[in-house]
């Protein structure tokens, strides 16, 4: 019990390091806060900063939620303690104590922390995103399409109830953070991928 809470802090903390913001520090960039959809995430820093700041932000949302799940797996915790530190590095990014409590939207962090529970279900999901990707070219339709069969793809493999309540938790959460991308959607007015404009 000790070690899963231990691991839970830790995910927690991890999560709540904003790649987006100190990568945007670091190389002179608007804070992704106040800039674009002011959402602090890579689809967002693509807006403004381009391509390079936009995949360090995504590769550090994601090694944020898998780093964890992997050490507290190396570390010898069970299933519910595997899957609490996944949660727990999700909700970290969602809500990052080192920045007000106002984090991003959650989608490679949730990918990160998927992937340190089954590569097979994470390896679906990004398959489905590219798909989504490469046909409407709407990011946030891609991530939701994704995200809303993550669920099925965690019974389909065989994974273990206490990763299939993680999964269907975080899969609720990343639609509640996509509720503007929602509106925008059913109003047609969701902008595409590689547009300035900044959505709401």
């Amino acid at each position: 019990m000790l070690a899963t809470i231990l691991f839970v802090i830790l995910g927690y903390l991890a999560g709540s390091v904003s790649t987006a913001i100190i990568v945007c520090r670091a190389m002179g960039l608007p804070d992704p806060r106040s800039a674009g959809s002011r959402n602090p995430g890579a689809t967002n820093v693509l807006r403004f900063g381009g391509k390079k700041a936009a995949a360090l932000t995504l590769a550090g949302d994601l090694l944020k939620g898998l780093l964890p799940v992997l050490l507290a797996r190396w570390a010898g915790l069970d299933q519910a303690g595997l899957a609490l530190t996944a949660l727990a590095a999700f909700l970290g990014h969602l809500y990052p104590v080192f920045f007000g409590f106002e984090g991003g939207k959650g989608v490679a962090t949730a990918f990160g922390a998927i992937l340190g529970l089954s590569g097979s279900v994470a390896l679906a999901a990004l398959a489905t995103w590219l798909l989504m990707a490469f046909t409407v070219r709407i990011s946030s339709l891609s991530a939701l399409t994704a995200a809303a069969l993550a669920p099925l793809f965690a019974w389909w493999f065989g994974l273990p109830g206490a990763y299939i309540a993680a999964v269907l938790f975080m899969v609720g959460l990343l639609i509640w953070r996509h509720r503007s991308n929602i509106r925008n959607l059913l109003a047609g007015a969701e902008d595409k991928i590689g547009t300035d404009r900044p959505e709401s």
